[in-house]
């Protein structure tokens, strides 16, 4: 069971817009505030490669960080890391009066879970098992769905209201399936884009590393530019056609958000993804934060 929360168009730069910037097709009634919302919410990300924190006052994002996931490091460590980061922001770690924690790397949840209750002095509240999401989930095992896939559904279905596909640029890359009544209906995950140019790089002892960027062309004419037009071109048109797949085997529209680190560049040249939205998996885990007040 899940610990209870503590009270304390594409633009003219040739990207989809954020979602900020855009209209989306279609939307749905968002939720009654509740009535107490923590003065500063700190939410928390744990994923494979890194962690990005949020500090959010009201449903205002004031402050947001992206730090590495190291698996050495110990609560103190990461609480010095988080009291540089507030410093170097001027903000001050005594202001946070609840926090929520999303971790798909299982040994990292209770360093977390440490740092917080010890030098934030409140108790977070993790996503897993039990919380309030207020959406149904489809999948055969639900305790086997990643903490930040369902964040990632949660934020998507709260901004279209409709059926919408949210693809996650991590580690690995995710497909999440919302349907228009909100249910979360699966996905699919496949390596990222790091994964799979790292594996390049190894397995072929002649292709150097290069730097994730677009060519400009797919018929390139030397080798880097060759390897960052398989790499760009090559996700895109995987993630267009899974995104495609999708929309058929659901049967009826559905609206494409991207998120995650290397997004925006594969957001660029998608002709599915309509919308980037980089700060999604916090805004999911800020939703969730009031959801379970509201409940408790």
């Amino acid at each position: 069971m899940a610990s209870a929360p503590s009270t304390r168009a594409k633009s003219p730069h040739n990207r989809p817009p954020t979602l900020a910037e855009s209209t989306p097709i279609c939307y749905g009634a968002r939720p009654a505030l509740v009535e107490f919302i923590t003065a500063m919410l700190l939410v928390i990300d744990v994923g494979n490669t890194n962690t990005v924190l949020g500090l959010y006052e009201g449903d205002t994002l004031m402050d947001h960080w992206r730090v590495a996931t190291d698996r050495n490091r110990t609560s103190d460590e990461y609480a010095v890391m988080m009291r540089q980061l507030f410093e170097l922001r001027s903000r001050n770690i005594g202001d946070v009066t609840g926090c929520i924690l999303s971790c798909v790397v299982p040994p990292m949840q209770p360093v977390m879970m440490a740092m917080v209750e010890r030098y934030f002095d409140v108790k977070p509240l993790v996503v897993g098992p039990g919380i309030k999401t207020g959406m149904p989930i489809l999948y055969e095992n639900p305790r086997e769905v990643g903490a930040d896939r369902i964040v990632n559904a949660v934020a998507a279905y709260e901004r279209t209201g409709c059926a919408t596909i949210v693809v996650d640029f991590g580690t690995a890359t995710t497909f999440d399936a919302v349907s228009t009544a909100g249910e979360y209906l699966g996905g699919a995950i496949c390596p990222g884009i790091i994964i799979s140019a790292e594996a390049l790089f190894v397995r072929a002892s002649k292709l150097p590393r290069v730097e994730i960027v677009s060519p400009g062309k797919v018929i390139a004419r030397n080798t880097i530019a060759s390897m960052q037009a398989g790499i760009i071109y090559g996700y895109v048109g995987l993630v267009d056609g899974m995104a495609v797949r999708m929309k058929a085997e659901y049967g009826a529209p559905m609206q494409v958000i991207a998120t995650g680190g290397l997004g925006e560049i594969i957001s660029a040249h998608s002709t599915e993804i309509e919308a980037y939205d980089r700060d999604l998996t916090l805004r999911g885990l800020q939703i969730l934060f009031e959801r379970n007040i509201k409940g408790s």
